[in-house]
């Protein structure tokens, strides 16, 4: 089957010309008559497998035959979401470059990282397709730059990375805004149960479903092999197998942000042009790196995989996996990115002894062996770990995690019940310091009511004299008791008599039927409220303090 056969105009057919394609992928083949027949579509394929024609040139199709009948300024008639600012950048070059004979078709991108405002200018021209990633676009959205109520077709692209990068809520929301009268098509390599849910919301009840299997998906062009090599020696491999391979353009995966730059740094220092991408990158260092490559201005570029969606490179002659991934689907999108169109590929992969569950998941998802390659300088000849020693290893690792938590959990509820004895010390030094004479605001907040506070701390902290206690006058309202605040008017009008101010004359002083004064009353009680505490918590002061 041919593109012509498809259906597709001429300046569609042109442009594919001009890119290399002669025969349409399988996905390809599959989805642009359905999409030419205005229905929705769900999609589970890989990275690699020619999905962006297989949905640009349906509607690049539909756009060209009904622009003509537009007048005014162009309105958004495709969105296109996807999660990654490279992948949003490479999925608008594509419609570029499909629609370069269709002039009449504008395409702009949006997305974050950058200052918004070349973009709102692009926008305010008019445009007929706009890829975006999802909070740029909610965000302008917002800003009223971006209306989606004249969109007919909608593209949700790597639906499932959306949801990895916790982009899901911004997905819904997008969904609400959206026309109900639209065509729908959601892409993704998988489908855990929120894209499914997602896809019913998007798609409703009615829309053909493809799927390219994994094994569909590993191109035959592409040369697979592994080499079983310890950690320590991936570093002298690498550089090996590229003084071998010369100056062609090379795609390393590292698992980690930190593991790309070490990569990085040790090619740099053998020799070797070498940059890399990941998401601690500013986006104009990643499209700066990116541009280098393309152009041939470097030719190692080391990646991680988020950062590595939407680099598509026609010459990318060499990907290699210097950390084989933890999930399987991930290899075959890293693998799809070489040996794309009539070109073939070569995918080598490095695999240490910690890796060799994760390469034997991959070989089970792709239903075939990847051929070892043995004959090199630094082969692994460590015995692979059984399943006993794998069950046993986790089974451990699992109670070291709990009993360090265990532990954390302790200190940290030590920490919570015993108070701070150094600032308790600390408090009393610094009670001598005429600086700190002032009550401090902390002191206050965290103690008992007000009155019983000031009660215990001028009565317990300070000696009654001849049995007596301590009538020394509070100055602050809010720390009496509250027998003297109710009785607070009475109080300051015997105060101010003169013949009221004496000890004996003082009503506070004054003694009951059983020869104890109210004061020294309220005393002695503190003193047994406080020894209940012992060998516990007790209130001292204003703060809780260990016996």
């Amino acid at each position: 089957m041919t593109f012509k056969q498809l259906g597709l105009i001429e300046p569609i057919l042109k442009a594919l010309v001009d890119k290399g394609y002669e025969t349409p992928s399988p996905i390809q083949a599959q989805s642009i008559p359905i999409l030419l027949d205005k229905k929705d579509l769900l999609g589970c394929a890989q990275t690699g497998t020619g999905k962006t024609a297989a949905f640009a040139i349906p509607i690049i199709q539909q756009i060209y035959n009904d622009v003509e009948q537009e007048k005014g300024k162009k309105k958004i008639k495709a969105l296109v979401v996807t999660p990654t600012r490279e992948l949003a950048i490479q999925i608008a070059d594509n419609f570029v470059e499909y629609t370069k004979y269709a002039r009449n078709i504008s395409t702009t991108v949006i997305f974050g990282g950058v200052k918004q405002g070349k973009q709102t200018a692009r926008l305010a021209k008019g445009v007929d397709v706009l890829v975006a990633t999802p909070g740029r676009l909610l965000d302008l959205i917002n800003q009223r730059f971006i209306s989606l109520s004249d969109i007919q077709y909608i593209v949700l692209d790597e639906a499932d990375h959306m949801l990895d990068m916790g982009f899901i809520h911004d997905v819904r929301k997008i969904i609400k805004l959206l026309p109900q009268n639209r065509q729908s098509l959601l892409f993704s390599a998988t489908m855990p149960k929120d894209i499914v849910e997602i896809s019913q919301t998007l798609l409703g009840n009615k829309f053909e479903r493809i799927t390219i299997k994994p094994d569909q998906a590993t191109a035959e062009k592409v040369e697979q092999a592994v080499y079983k090599v310890s950690k320590k020696n991936k570093g002298v491999l690498l550089e090996d197998i590229l003084n071998e391979k010369g100056q062609v353009s090379t795609l390393v995966f590292s698992r980690t942000k930190h593991g790309a730059n070490k990569i990085v740094k040790v090619l740099n220092r053998s020799g070797f042009k070498a940059e890399a991408i990941h998401g601690n990158k500013s986006q104009a260092s990643r499209q700066k790196s990116l541009k280098a490559f393309k152009d041939g201005k470097i030719h190692i570029l080391v990646a991680t995989d988020i950062a590595a969606r939407g680099i598509d490179v026609d010459d990318l002659a060499l990907v290699i996996n210097y950390d084989l991934p933890n999930i399987p689907e991930t290899y075959v999108h890293r693998i799809g990115r070489t040996g794309r169109a009539a070109a073939s590929g070569i995918a080598l992969s490095f695999c240490n002894g910690e890796e060799r569950a994760y390469l034997r998941d991959i070989e089970k998802l792709i239903k075939q062996k990847v051929p070892v390659i043995t004959e090199h300088s630094y082969v692994d000849n460590e015995p692979e770990p059984s399943s006993k020693d794998i069950k046993a290893s986790k089974a451990n690792n699992s109670r070291g995690r709990s009993q360090g938590r265990s532990s954390r959990d302790d200190r940290n509820a030590t920490k919570k019940k015993r108070p701070n004895k150094s600032r308790n010390d600390n408090r009393s030094d610094r009670s001598n310091d005429k600086k700190d004479d002032r009550p401090r605001r902390e002191d206050i907040s965290r103690s008992k009511p007000q009155g019983e506070r000031s009660a215990n701390r001028n009565n317990s902290e300070q000696k009654p004299r001849d049995g007596k206690p301590n009538n020394k006058r509070r100055n602050n309202r809010n720390d009496k008791p509250r027998e003297e605040i109710q009785d607070q008017n009475s109080r300051s009008s015997q105060s101010n008599n003169p013949s009221n101010r004496s000890g004996n004359n003082n009503p506070r002083n004054k003694k009951t039927k059983d020869g104890v004064s109210k004061t020294e009353r309220k005393f002695r009680e503190g003193q047994k409220k406080s020894s209940d505490y012992k060998g516990k918590y007790r209130p001292k002061g204003t703060m809780w303090e260990l016996d």
